[in-house]
């Protein structure tokens, strides 16, 4: 992954986690209507604001209010899941789906380790634990220990292991805690030898990084000050800053480093490089990849802050440095990136090109070894190539077929690194590769409960309306080849490029005869910046006509049928889903939005929401809000039309997409005249955005969205064997 500032991701597609037990035959097709829904009653409040000449009305604004401080909204909240329970509860498939997904979960997962001192620190879960556990091991190959167990810090699983970085000695390791799926954070320190909690704590951390100093005094990190009473959730995060704490010492007594309280909107990142010679500090503002650049010499007791790159223009990702050379991954004369190199030393330091543009788009490069590793995409399929110092090629990395590589990580001085690989059909393998020779050995398999060789993935390329041609996966069993019942997947968004990766819940679907397709619709990062500004601001409308020129592509060439299609996508692409839908909702039999964006009007109003401006623009200005209007999912259902079925999901602790954006959507449809399929709201407890979720959740979530697909596109949902 391209080592950027948490900050220029602040919305995430959920993981497609999906599940399946004894299931019946779906008996019902999506032509057979059941008997009407008695929806909750929702009260309507007069409100309507005059915006730039027009009136809009928001006569739901009520359900903005926070569940937990608004006893109105919580009962709303209750009857909704009861009224969206006892639907789900009559679907055949749900049980079928639950079983099987428990079952393709139930393997054994490592992350990528990480290497410090003597340890191997790892991420691993046995299978069904509601949360993965951190590991250390005293050698490469050795017995491995707990050294820490989340699952016992909540009786419902849903407090999380968040962030964790051991010291350059091994000897501490700080950590982060993630309660309900909140994107806060707390923050403590562990002695590894002894795996007991020191007294250091660390609050309201949120979109940051941890690193520690070298010598193992403290670390660096980011926070906000602490919300109002009863804000925590909602309230716009602004005045980020970067401070240390030095171990041993109370959170009031740390050094604050850098801030700019003339400008709160900005955000801060902070990171140590790999000698421990240099504070960098990455300033940013919004989702867009532009960010300042801070250098703070920490060799020269008393240094200053030194502005190294001014000017929030363009993306400067640090690779790594050798001494006062530094390497950027920077797209400044290079929309989709290259390397460069600076010397830091000079009073004005000149950017000289090592690894000059390319075709392909570059992700990210570290220094690894004494040599650039580089990750790019092609065609939305990972490569990795190594370069010498110099810029020299010294071949790729060879990857076992078409897939994604994450985590590759290593040190500038050791020739050892490890990275983990995926596809559709391929489950994460984390491999151990060694810089000098060249070779990957494989150092954590997983044994799951299928044949991968079962499964074909092919990618194929459609014609939007405006004749771009957009890259697409489409996965299915080799056995299915007429019309099935397909589940289509977009995002589209802040130049987030999206894979092959491995799901288990996306498996379950496919088991039982459906197809998954993941469409690589403009707006992400799979092209660089020609493809993300292609899907933005005053181009946002070509990432809702690629999406549908994606179904009308599939349903034109068999795939699945006009009755067949289910979409979805959740956070950026719970937008949307709940867009298309409103432009053209007799083309889908189902849409399945998550914690979705959808009142474009109000979205910078909460928490993380402020951000996004880069990808949707203000809704403060005029030119903006007309384009926001015409495409806003809550302000543009159109009554009289039949619109498909629709199941949203969202999570009381959201925090990034705060759930009144589903709820203000779901009230707006189930008041509107849009005909009699299902529209319902699935309202998780304790959740979040979707990190964090427990696997439990996550198994009876996605349980529930597959066999709600699988009645409305038709698909035989089979017991399991």
């Amino acid at each position: 992954m391209r080592p950027v500032p948490y900050l220029a991701l602040p919305l995430l597609a959920l993981p497609l986690l999906f599940a399946a037990p004894h299931a019946l035959a779906n008996p019902e097709t999506p032509t057979t209507m059941p008997a009407p829904i008695a929806y909750p009653q929702t009260k309507r409040v007069d409100i309507v604001e005059e915006q730039f000449g027009q009136k809009v009305a928001d006569p739901y604004r009520w359900l903005e209010n926070d569940v937990r401080n608004d006893k109105d909204v919580a009962a709303w909240v209750e009857a909704q899941n009861k009224v969206t329970g006892a639907y789900l509860d009559t679907l055949p498939g749900r049980d079928a789906f639950k079983a099987r997904i428990k079952q393709l979960f139930d393997y054994e997962r490592f992350g990528v380790p990480t290497h410090k001192g003597n340890r191997y620190f790892y991420a691993h879960n046995t299978g069904l634990q509601n949360q993965a556990v951190l590991w250390v091991r005293d050698s490469l190959n050795g017995p491995g220990r707990v050294l820490i167990d989340p699952n016992g810090w909540a009786k419902d699983g849903a407090t999380a292991l968040s962030e964790w970085v051991p010291s350059e000695d091994g000897k501490l390791l700080v950590y982060g805690i993630q309660d309900g799926g909140s994107d806060w954070r707390t923050v403590k320190v562990l002695d590894v030898a002894t795996g007991k909690t020191l007294d250091d704590e660390v609050k309201w951390m949120k979109f940051s990084n941890l690193s520690w100093a070298k010598d193992g005094s403290g670390f660096y990190y980011s926070r906000f000050p602490e919300p109002a009473q009863g804000q925590a959730f909602q309230q716009l995060n602004e005045n980020q800053a970067v401070y240390f704490h030095r171990i041993g010492t109370p959170q009031s007594a740390d050094t604050l480093i850098y801030s700019t309280p003339e400008t709160p909107k900005r955000g801060h990142y902070a990171q140590v490089t790999d000698d421990g010679d240099w504070l960098v500090i990455t300033t940013t503002e919004g989702t867009d990849d532009r960010y300042e650049i801070t250098l703070l010499d920490l060799k020269t007791p008393g240094a200053k802050p030194r502005k190294l790159i001014a000017g929030l223009d363009n993306n400067w990702s640090l690779a790594g440095n050798v001494g006062t050379r530094f390497f950027w991954n920077t797209n400044k004369g290079a929309p989709r990136l290259k390397v460069v190199t600076m010397d830091v030393a000079q009073a004005n330091p000149v950017a000289t090109d090592v690894i000059p543009e390319d075709k392909a788009t570059l992700q990210g490069a570290g220094i690894v070894g004494g040599q650039l590793i580089a990750t790019y995409l092609v065609d939305a399929r990972d490569e990795l190539r190594r370069y010498a110092l110099d810029g020299k090629p010294l071949g790729k990395v060879a990857l076992p077929g078409i897939g994604s590589v994450a985590g590759f990580t290593g040190d500038p001085a050791k020739t050892e690194a490890f990275y983990a690989y995926t596809s559709f059909n391929a489950p994460t393998t984390v491999y151990r590769y060694d810089v000098a020779t060249g070779k990957a050995t494989e150092w954590a398999t997983p044994k799951v409960a299928f044949n991968p060789a079962d499964y074909a993935v092919e990618q194929r390329f459609f014609a939007s309306k405006d004749g771009t041609k957009v890259p697409m996966f489409i996965v299915k069993r080799k056995d299915v080849t007429g019309p099935a019942p397909t589940l289509l997947w977009g995002y589209g968004g802040f130049n987030v490029p999206y894979g092959p990766a491995f799901s288990a819940s996306r498996l379950a679907w496919m088991e039982q005869g459906g197809v998954f397709v993941l469409a690589n619709i403009r707006g992400g990062g799979e092209y660089g910046k020609a493809w993300h500004d292609g899907g933005r601001l005053n181009n946002k409308q070509n990432v809702f006509d690629d999406f549908i020129g994606a179904g009308e592509y599939l349903i034109a060439q068999g795939i699945t049928k006009k009755d067949g299609l289910a979409i979805q996508g959740g956070s950026n692409g719970g937008l949307l889903v709940g867009v298309v839908v409103n432009q053209r909702p007799d083309l889908f039999a189902a849409a399945l939005p998550a914690v979705g964006v959808m009142d474009m009007l109000r979205f910078d109003r909460w928490t993380a929401g402020r951000y996004w401006v880069d990808d949707y623009g203000y809704p403060s200005k005029e030119a903006d809000w007309k384009i926001l209007r015409a495409y806003s999912p809550y302000h543009n259902i159109v009554p009289g039309k039949t619109y498909p079925a629709i199941l949203a999901t969202t999570a009381d602790t959201d925090d990034r997409v705060v759930p009144g954006h589903t709820f203000k959507y779901t009230a707006a449809l189930q008041a509107a005249d849009i005909g009699p399929k299902p529209h319902l709201v699935r309202i998780e407890t304790r959740a979040g955005h979707g990190s964090g979720k427990p696997t439990d959740k996550v198994i009876e979530e996605t349980s529930d969205l597959w066999a709600f697909a699988a009645k409305w596109t038709g698909l035989e949902v089979k017991p399991v064997r």
